[in-house]
């Protein structure tokens, strides 16, 4: 891999994992164009997403803070058994309903093969598909009823609910910020709201695959080099931090329905595209090449 294609690729990973048209979706078809696609594709993803995980850090980094001493905090109630259910402060009721949005996670554990061998294959039929069922989250999303609870009026039941709309995120295609905004939008949350909790519940999620693919990685998945692999992440950080000032303002600016068209035009044309290379037998870069 290039330097140029790990800046490429770092622009698009920065992009597209906050904006709500799914990077994962993305970076397949651009491995797939590419020809960049398999086990050194996947792990070069991988480490573009731990460049988004900073720019997370850096944007919601009072907030973090907060929930950080709140846990510490809350271990300490428990201890002293002076834990309370009803009277848990705003930082910590999110804590805690962050760590619930995180349960239906075991099944994308179960189930990891499963969604691996859509984004190890070489059709984007599917990758289609999934980009239109994120246009119709993110349009179910947000065109929901009232949308007016802050971090300390979420309940069992909404975070349960965003974390249902997280574990259909790994799919190529399905937006994870765009799921996970969608469910908070369904369960009320305002637009504020609904993009913070995203954005940090995320955060566990990327930092536990990322551990899970380097404790499984082989000398062949560092083929890439260090170097690209470092100027791709620190370009995805940078871009990530403004794609996630971006995703601030388009949700109190009302814009949403911008990425509904994006993600539906994208999923048909991606369609259009996958059943041409089913009908021809090889990728559509080859064949116009021939």
């Amino acid at each position: 891999m290039t330097y140029l294609e790990a800046v490429l690729q770092g622009i698009l990973q920065g992009l597209t994992e906050f904006l709500p048209v799914s990077s994962s979706g993305h970076l397949s078809l651009f491995q797939h164009f590419t020809g960049s696609s398999g086990d050194t594709g996947i792990f070069f993803s991988l480490m573009l997403h731990l460049g988004t995980l900073i720019a997370v850090f850096i944007a919601f980094r009072h907030t973090i803070w907060q929930l950080f001493l709140e846990f510490f905090s809350m271990i300490w109630d428990i201890l002293r058994g002076k834990f309370s259910w009803k009277n848990r402060s705003e930082y910590r009721n999110m804590l805690i309903m962050l760590m619930l949005s995180c349960v239906p996670l075991i099944f994308v554990v179960v189930l990891k093969d499963f969604y691996e061998s859509f984004s190890t294959d070489s059709d984007i039929v599917w990758e289609g598909i999934f980009f239109l069922v994120t246009a119709i989250m993110l349009f179910v999303g947000d065109h929901t009823g009232k949308r007016t609870k802050g971090p300390g009026d979420i309940t069992p039941k909404d975070a349960l609910t965003v974390g249902v709309f997280q574990a259909i995120a790994p799919l190529p295609g399905v937006s994870r910020s765009g799921s996970t905004i969608s469910g908070g939008m369904i369960s009320g949350f305002d637009r504020e709201t609904a993009v913070q909790y995203s954005f940090i519940l995320g955060m566990p999620v990327i930092l536990a695959s990322s551990l899970m693919e380097l404790m499984d990685a082989t000398p062949a998945d560092f083929a890439t080099g260090v170097g690209p692999v470092l100027v791709g992440m620190v370009v995805a950080a940078v871009v990530g931090l403004l794609a996630i000032k971006m995703v601030r303002y388009i949700s109190r600016s009302d814009k949403f329905g911008i990425f509904v068209w994006y993600t539906a035009i994208l999923g048909v044309v991606v369609c259009g595209i996958g059943i041409f290379e089913r009908i021809v037998g090889m990728n559509i870069v080859s064949y116009l090449a021939g």
